[in-house]
C-alpha cells in the first residue's frame, strides 16, 4: 500500500568504519560508566544493621494507647473504623464490669478491637479520627511474613504495655 502523499522515503546507510564494526568504542564507553558507578557513594542501606532516618510525619505500624493511671483510652466509638477508607478496621464493644474500673477509663471499652494490616493503606485517618487520641501510627516497620492471618492485629499486639510504677 502507497503512502497518500506519494512521496518515499530515502534511507541513507553510510558505511561502519573499522572501529564501529569491531564495537570497540561502544564497549569502552560501557565501561568507563561501570568505572564511573563503582566509585559513587552507595544508596544502599543494609537494612537489618542500619536503620534508615525516619521523617517526623513518618506513619508506622499502630498502637493503642493508655493514659496516665495505666488505663485504655479507647472507648470503642467506632470513629476510626468509620473513617478507616480501606475497612481495615473491626472492634466489638463491651461494658465495663465492676472491679476493671483501673483497665478500662470509660464504662465501654473494645473487647475485640482488630486491624487487618494487608488491607491498612496507612493514611492517618484513624489517628485523626480519635477523639480520645487513643490510635497512633508510631510503630516501627511491618515485618515480613508469609501467613495471611499474622497480618491481623488485634490488641495483644497494638495495645502499648501498661506503665510501670
Amino acid at each position: 500500500m502507497e503512502s497518500l502523499s506519494n512521496r518515499k522515503k530515502v534511507l541513507e546507510q553510510k558505511p561502519m568504519s573499522f572501529g564501529e564494526r569491531i564495537y570497540l568504542p561502544s564497549i569502552l564507553t560501557g565501561l568507563a560508566i561501570t568505572f564511573k558507578h563503582i566509585f559513587k557513594k552507595r544508596e544502599t542501606i543494609f537494612y537489618p544493621e542500619q536503620e534508615r532516618p525516619m521523617s517526623e510525619n513518618w506513619r508506622g505500624l499502630h498502637s493503642l494507647k493508655r493514659d496516665e493511671q495505666g488505663r485504655e483510652r479507647c472507648t470503642a466509638c467506632g470513629l476510626c473504623a468509620l473513617a478507616c477508607p480501606a475497612e481495615a478496621i473491626t472492634m466489638t464493644a463491651a461494658e465495663r464490669k465492676k472491679g476493671e474500673e483501673n483497665l478500662y477509663r470509660e464504662e465501654k471499652y473494645a473487647a475485640v478491637y482488630e486491624i487487618n494490616m494487608l488491607r491498612c493503606i496507612f493514611c492517618g485517618l484513624c489517628e485523626e479520627a480519635c477523639p480520645k487520641e487513643a490510635i497512633y501510627l508510631d510503630g516501627p516497620f511491618l515485618e515480613a511474613d508469609y501467613v495471611r492471618k499474622d497480618f491481623i492485629f488485634g490488641k495483644d499486639k497494638l495495645v502499648e504495655a501498661p506503665l510501670k510504677s
